[in-house]
């Protein structure tokens, strides 16, 4: 946790723990939960992994989200990839909803009438998401972490949580007076 920036205060708030033989090897895991905050499924990211081997390992029927601080229900609603992320923008003091890659089909209905923060990576893979998401929900922005950022726990590394939390709150106050 140290190493990617974040206190484990942070992680034991949001529900991140350590399992030494998650299918055969030490990884942090994590719940996902439905809109009812039941769990669905759970989520290891391996803490190291050689070549060919997978780097997470996700079990359970899906249709859920990985929520730190107060997850969808926050204002600004943000979401991103991966847990790790998430738990970048609660170091920076926003909330997030860490989509882990998946679709959960409960969505539309709790962002109705919503403006959706799209903070994928910033690479092909994030743009093919932001792209999924923007079909599927009605009111969404790209929220880019800081160039040469690939993802959030990257910029909070990079950068440090007090300038990505300047970049986060320019970033979300610009789109909101541009509106104006």
């Amino acid at each position: 946790m140290e190493r990617r920036g974040i206190p484990l205060t942070v992680a034991d708030a949001a529900g991140l723990r350590f399992d030494p033989d998650w299918d055969g090897r030490a990884a942090v895991v994590v719940g996902m939960y439905d809109q009812a905050g039941m769990l669905v499924s759970v989520h290891g990211r391996y803490l190291s992994n050689l070549r060919n081997e997978d780097k997470m390992l996700t079990i359970g029927p899906g249709g859920g989200v990985s929520c730190v601080g107060d997850g969808w229900r926050g204002e600004p609603l943000i979401f991103v990839e991966g847990i790790f992320d998430a738990l970048s923008l609660a170091v920076c003091g926003y909330s997030g909803v860490a989509t882990i890659g998946r679709w959960a089909p409960w969505l539309p209905q709790v962002c109705a009438g919503r403006l959706v923060w799209l903070g994928f990576d910033a690479n092909r893979p994030g743009e093919h998401e932001v792209a999924a998401y923007a079909r599927r929900l009605p009111q969404v922005r790209r929220l880019l972490p800081p160039p040469r950022c690939k993802d959030w726990n990257t910029a909070l590394c990079k950068r440090g949580p007090a300038t990505v939390a300047r970049w986060l709150r320019n970033s979300l106050t610009f789109a909101d007076t541009a509106d104006a």
